[in-house]
């Protein structure tokens, strides 16, 4: 019952007031409340310190039994990676999710959502822009591109980290099964991109970016992958 009560006030609470704000000019006009003509909604990124400390208690409710002292989220709807530690974020990262939005489908290039954890890290001594194809350098490197241009191929490049699904029936099993669809962290060449939906269902990140959160992370690290 506490978790359900919980999750409703993420719902109602968190994604109304957090993600939405009104903006409106009212006046008093007699004792009452004249309201504007037309009320503005605006889209608003939650606070770094919101995310982290409503993620933080969301996740030692539903997941009891795991350890979340670090761990990455992904929103889809900012298109941001967070890196969580003890709580506070500590890095924050344009990223770019699928162009086809959200789903655990195999074949439908979508990101998958839930939780996951890094499986493997590929890539350690790749130079920067180097292309992998089937997760290994042979030497080539990408243009990397800062204009809003496609490159000649889906080039993953500079690092990999592989995720796994830990939610059997959402990403883990037959036919969604996330760590048998190739589903990465990586760097792209279509750098500029990144910020806006336009992967084939991985996540994209500079290249400078994926190099650092490379670092950050060990195998075995966390990620959750949310459409808010």
């Amino acid at each position: 019952m506490a978790e359900y009560n919980f999750r409703n006030y993420i719902i109602v609470g968190i994604i109304a007031s957090i993600f939405f704000s009104c903006k409106t000019n009212k006046r008093v006009v007699d004792n009452k409340i004249e309201l504007p003509e037309v009320i503005k909604i605006t889209k608003v990124e939650p606070s770094n310190e919101t995310i982290a400390n409503f993620l933080s208690e969301y996740l030692k409710l539903k997941y009891k039994n795991r350890s979340f002292e670090k761990y990455m989220y992904v929103s889809v709807k900012h298109q941001r990676l967070y890196l969580i530690k003890n709580d506070s974020t500590i890095r924050k990262y344009s990223i770019s999710t699928s162009a086809k939005g959200i789903g655990s489908k195999r074949d439908s290039y979508k990101t998958p959502p839930g939780l996951h954890t890094i499986k493997r890290k590929i890539g350690s001594d790749v130079p920067y822009g180097g292309i992998m194809e089937s997760r290994v350098y042979e030497g080539k490197i990408a243009k990397i591109l800062t204009e809003k241009k496609n490159a000649k191929k889906d080039y993953v490049t500079t690092r990999i980290m592989w995720l796994q699904g830990e939610e059997p029936g959402i990403n883990r099993g037959r036919n969604i099964d996330s760590y048998k669809r190739y589903i990465y962290i990586h760097g792209t060449p279509e750098e500029g991109f990144i910020g806006q939906p336009a992967s084939h269902g991985c996540i994209r990140m500079r290249n400078k970016d994926v190099i650092e959160l490379f670092d950050f992370v060990d195998e075995g690290t966390p990620i959750l992958i949310l459409k808010y």
